[in-house]
């Protein structure tokens, strides 16, 4: 694949990676966004959010099964997306929950549980955005690199619960995306360790 194939998908993905932005945004000018617009606003970024850490973490096991290399040149950008959206519902939720009011926003930190679950996936996926550039890479060697964004996996695990836990009444959103948290996490783990995936298939037969 040519340089020029590459940068036209990048700028699909960009574009289409923006869609539920502007969707947001045109809704929101257009007064479509339910009868609790705030609300829509922050489930619907925090959505986003999950589904494109889930887009970045399905790379590593599509390039492997389909051979397409060339995938890992759009991870970066799937994962910028991620840090885009969980900005804006944080952003969010500080603005039209407590307005931006830093003792209260601490206080409902300390006080409700998803809320301090959240916000570790956030400073966690913010450490990632800091250290996704090349210049980082380089700075901090290929080793230590990996190291650091393999944490991308607990930020994703911490993003679902944290979800789960926000929503009261309706489950099956998160529960899909915690199935498929769980099956990356699963192919990550036996194509790490060939003698265990050999073992696991084993006992299917």
């Amino acid at each position: 694949m040519s340089n020029n194939d590459i940068k036209f998908n990048k700028a699909i993905i960009f574009i289409n990676g923006l869609i539920p932005f502007v969707l947001l945004v045109w809704d929101a000018f257009q007064q479509k966004l339910g009868a609790n617009p705030q609300e829509f606003i922050i489930h619907t970024t925090g959505s986003c959010t999950i589904i494109f850490l889930l887009l970045t973490l399905s790379i590593t096991p599509l390039r492997k099964i389909t051979g397409w290399h060339t995938l890992t040149r759009y991870r970066r950008m799937l994962g910028l997306f991620a840090f885009f959206y969980i900005s804006l519902h944080f952003l969010s939720y500080g603005w039209f929950n407590k307005f931006f009011n830093l003792g209260k926003i601490l206080e409902d930190i300390l006080k409700r549980q998803f809320i301090f679950i959240g916000l570790i996936s956030f400073l966690i996926l913010l450490t990632l955005a800091i250290t996704s550039s090349n210049k980082m890479v380089k700075r901090l060697g290929g080793q230590r690199w990996r190291k650091i964004h393999w944490y991308v996996y607990p930020a994703t695990v911490l993003g679902v619960v944290h979800y789960w836990m926000s929503v009261k009444l309706d489950t099956s959103r998160p529960l899909i995306f915690m199935t498929i948290v769980i099956i990356l996490l699963a192919y990550r783990y036996f194509s790490a360790k060939p003698e265990k995936a050999n073992l696991f298939k084993q006992s299917l037969r």
